[in-house]
């Protein structure tokens, strides 16, 4: 399997994560105002369609961090890909603080939301990227003929 396919693969297992994360936020009532969906489907002209904020979701998710791990895991400084997809994750939250809340009407770092914006989706960043990493590593490491634990 390529790397992007590989890297597409770690996309889909972070926004998975990511996803239900994100659920389970919503859920337990923690940060309503912080829809991440409805922000991109409001910034779409569609703010009743959800589902198109999802799909966007998933979109960025895999393609777009999916890409980013296979094409940037050999050229960034270090060993680890965990340590990688977690600088990606980071590298992704600051343009979606810079770019994406205020052209949401969030304000720049989300503070329009008040102080838990930006703190509450770089920590949700940083779980992603690990796992953006780690799955992408894990494919690496077996596709080298790595043994395998199955403990």
């Amino acid at each position: 399997m390529s790397n992007i396919w590989k890297g597409l693969l770690a996309g889909l297992a972070a926004t998975l994560v990511l996803s239900a994360l994100m659920v389970m936020k919503a859920t337990m009532g923690v940060m309503p105002e912080l829809n991440l969906p409805k922000m991109i489907a409001g910034m779409m002209g569609s703010p009743d369609t959800p589902m198109l904020g999802w799909a966007v979701h998933f979109l960025i998710g895999i393609v777009g961090y999916g890409f980013a791990i296979a094409l940037m895991n050999q050229r960034l400084p270090g060993a680890s890909p965990t340590v990688h997809g977690v600088f990606i994750g980071v590298v992704g939250w600051l343009l979606m603080m810079i770019v994406v809340m205020p052209m949401a009407g969030a304000g720049l770092f989300g503070m329009n939301m008040g102080p838990m914006a930006p703190m509450m989706t770089l920590l949700l960043h940083l779980i992603f990227g690990a796992v953006l990493g780690w799955v992408y590593g894990k494919q690496l490491s077996d596709a080298s003929g790595a043994v395998l634990s199955r403990a």
